[in-house]
């Protein structure tokens, strides 16, 4: 199992210390150094940011969203962050929600499976400096009846093959994402329950491409706190819970609640869902029980860390991003370098 970091948004008066985790993350031999992007800062710039600033991690995005930009657009990106940096760029895709996809993108939110893999399959063929036709429900290129013409990416990738990534919560876009990627991103993992809620999807999906998990990246993201006093850790996290479980989407459209709810939390995520929708965060927090918490993120001591840990490679993980949390960046830091002891007492790396 390997580590990666995810620095989150950008521009959330942080920017100075996310540098400063990246680049110790690079010094420490972190694996790969993901951000993100909603209605904010824009995942290529800050990776561009960060690939200059760095030697040895890859950098990847988690993700670029697909109503955000044109599938060749996309690719024309991917090609020239793996360039500059030397073959180090990952690209990670998904559809993100119907309020950002509607009320940011203009987008319909409409049939977001077919679209992922037509976006996915242009993509690809783009990347692979193909001449780029394509003839889809959501897609056709180049536009029939007008001066288009099919044509090829002129930028050379520094690799042949840039590692494709898909967001996937849901049971369906999980084995989707098991047939045509190269990894799963993750949210909200809990190595007691991964293979009823993810890895059994995934590798439906990998069988009906006829492949197996070898080589496909199970990559979750969970923060990651260091010190004695576990409950106090997790009560950091219970606004993050809350925002993501509570209202991040609409009633009947929210993934982390269902995934909340498949996990075994009904009663709670319904609760925490109708505190937050009433406008009653505080409560919605308050409602978030405490073993969810513990079980989507890593608290403790280096010795209980190192334990979790075994427990996601025992469950199939192959890289495990680690988002540390703190107030300062010495905490930050604190807890980067927490992670790497814990993979050395775990006997992982």
């Amino acid at each position: 199992m390997r580590l990666g970091i995810n620095l989150g948004y950008w521009g959330a008066g942080m920017d100075g210390d996310n540098l400063a985790v990246a680049k110790e993350a690079d010094k420490l031999g972190y694996d790969v150094c993901w951000a993100a992007e909603a209605y904010g800062s824009d995942a290529p710039t800050v990776l561009t940011w960060v690939a200059a600033q760095t030697e040895r991690i890859d950098v990847g995005s988690a993700i670029m969203q697909i109503p955000a930009r044109q599938p060749a657009m996309t690719a024309m990106t991917a090609a020239t962050l793996d360039s500059l940096s030397g073959g180090r760029f990952r690209l990670g895709l998904g559809v993100s929600g119907p309020q950002v996809s509607e009320g940011w993108y203009g987008v319909k939110f409409d049939k977001p499976l077919a679209r992922t893999r037509e976006y996915v399959e242009i993509v690809r063929k783009a990347m692979a400096r193909e001449r780029l036709s394509y003839e889809g429900e959501h897609w056709t290129l180049p536009l029939p009846d007008g001066p288009g013409k099919p044509i090829k990416l002129t930028v050379h990738p520094q690799r042949e093959h840039i590692p494709l990534y898909i967001a996937a919560i849901g049971p369906k876009n999980l084995e989707q994402t098991g047939e045509i990627a190269d990894g799963a991103l993750l949210i909200f993992p809990s190595a007691d329950h991964l293979e009823d809620t993810a890895i059994k999807y995934l590798r439906a999906g990998r069988e009906k491409a006829g492949l197996t998990m070898e080589g496909f990246d199970v990559c979750p993201t969970l923060p990651l706190a260091v010190g004695d006093d576990v409950n106090g850790l997790a009560d950091m996290f219970r606004p993050y819970t809350a925002l993501y479980v509570g209202g991040m989407g609409s009633r009947k459209q929210n993934f982390y609640n269902q995934l909340a709810q498949r996990m075994g939390y009904e009663k709670e995520a319904a609760e925490i869902q109708d505190k937050y929708l009433s406008g009653d965060k505080a409560g919605a927090a308050a409602a978030v029980p405490h073993q969810l918490i513990d079980q989507t993120t890593l608290l403790g001591s280096v010795e209980r860390i190192a334990e979790r840990m075994q427990a996601y490679a025992s469950a199939g993980v192959t890289t495990l991003t680690l988002a540390p949390a703190g107030f300062t960046l010495d905490e930050r830091l604190t807890a980067l370098r927490a992670g790497t002891e814990a993979m050395e007492r775990a006997d992982l790396a």
